[in-house]
């Protein structure tokens, strides 16, 4: 497979960190190494993002079919690391739509001539249902799988994730963790604070992104208010994250607008057990009491019944939204 050309490699990624729930602006030239972004997350906070890209090839040696690799060119050893924020060093296979993430601590010196680096492609490929997946190689460095959408987690988390994932154990405990699976306290306790993060990190982005997806796609990426798709649209939790009998399964999940998401999580509006979108009369007083109601008609001119995923099996359970309601103080 030939080499993407540089634009469509940093579409890639842009394309990839919106879908990671982020959005990024590139700050530097298309054909530079490294290519720059800056990064805003979800909680409006900017990062300055340094990302190292090629093509993801196969390896040309017939005797391993699996190999696939980068081929570091136009650039001197060593690498410059950004002093402001995450640096990271990855593939990108086009046909599959998939990233492959390297550790930069190992290879950002190395000698002259076009060096590349390996991933076993079937760890690239269970990305596409894991989100991320690990490969550990004889020398005990540590390959990664990435899923468009789990993207820009990986390179917040890349550094710890390569250089304590070169730990057997905590390595397998990524790798479960990843695969959604439940990972024991007494296993979780064999290992060092450091690690012991790093294992319920991977968990944890594993099923935010999971119950994205399932949200997303439940409600074909539409905001259930406002139908609006535009690639701007959350998975909200109904009953929030850290509440008693909160589930990541999609049934206590919203796509939503950024907007109306913000407005939902704060009790602005609220949903009905009869799948009616409502303005919470309270928030709407105390908006006017302060002056700050502006807007206020135009916002509420979408709500009333929502969009609602063509499964029944996947639309909000009404316990859950009586709980929300009742967590939010809404009098519904």
């Amino acid at each position: 497979m030939p080499a993407i050309s540089p634009r469509t490699l940093v579409e890639a990624v842009l394309s990839a960190i919106q879908a990671s729930g982020f959005s990024a602006v590139l700050l530097s030239p298309v054909r530079d190494h490294p290519r720059k972004f800056a990064l805003t997350l979800p909680g409006g906070e900017s990062v300055e993002l340094w990302v190292y890209a090629w093509t993801l090839t196969h390896g040309g040696r017939p005797s391993l079919p699996d190999e696939y690799r980068i081929q570091m060119t136009t650039v001197a050893s060593p690498l410059p690391l950004n002093p402001r924020g995450p640096t990271v060093l990855i593939g990108y296979e086009p046909d599959l739509q998939l990233f492959a993430g390297f550790d930069l601590e190992r290879h950002h010196t190395f000698t002259t001539g076009s060096p590349s680096v390996q991933i076993d492609i079937r760890t690239v490929r269970a990305a596409l249902q894991d989100g991320l997946t690990f490969d550990r190689k004889s020398n005990q460095e540590i390959a990664v799988g990435i899923r468009p959408d789990q993207l820009a987690n990986y390179a917040l988390n890349a550094s710890a994730l390569h250089r304590l994932g070169r730990h057997a154990p905590t390595f397998d405990l990524m790798s479960r963790a990843s695969g959604l699976q439940t990972i024991p306290a007494a296993d979780l306790a064999q290992l060092s604070e450091p690690r012991r993060r790093i294992v319920q990190q991977v968990s944890r982005l594993s099923r935010d992104a999971n119950f994205r997806q399932q949200v997303l796609l439940a409600y074909d990426h539409r905001c259930a208010v406002t139908r609006a798709q535009l690639r701007l649209v959350d998975a909200a939790h109904i009953l929030p994250v850290g509440a008693p009998d909160s589930t990541d399964g999609v049934t206590n999940g919203l796509a939503l607008s950024p907007t109306y998401h913000r407005a939902f999580d704060s009790g602005l509006i609220y949903l009905t057990d009869s799948y009616e979108m409502k303005v919470n009369p309270a928030k709407e007083a105390e908006l006017r009491a302060l002056n700050l109601a502006g807007g206020i008609d135009g916002f509420k001119a979408p709500l009333g019944r929502i969009l609602l995923p063509p499964d029944q099996r996947q639309r909000p359970r009404a316990d859950l939204i009586r709980l929300a309601n009742r967590f939010r103080l809404i009098a519904a």
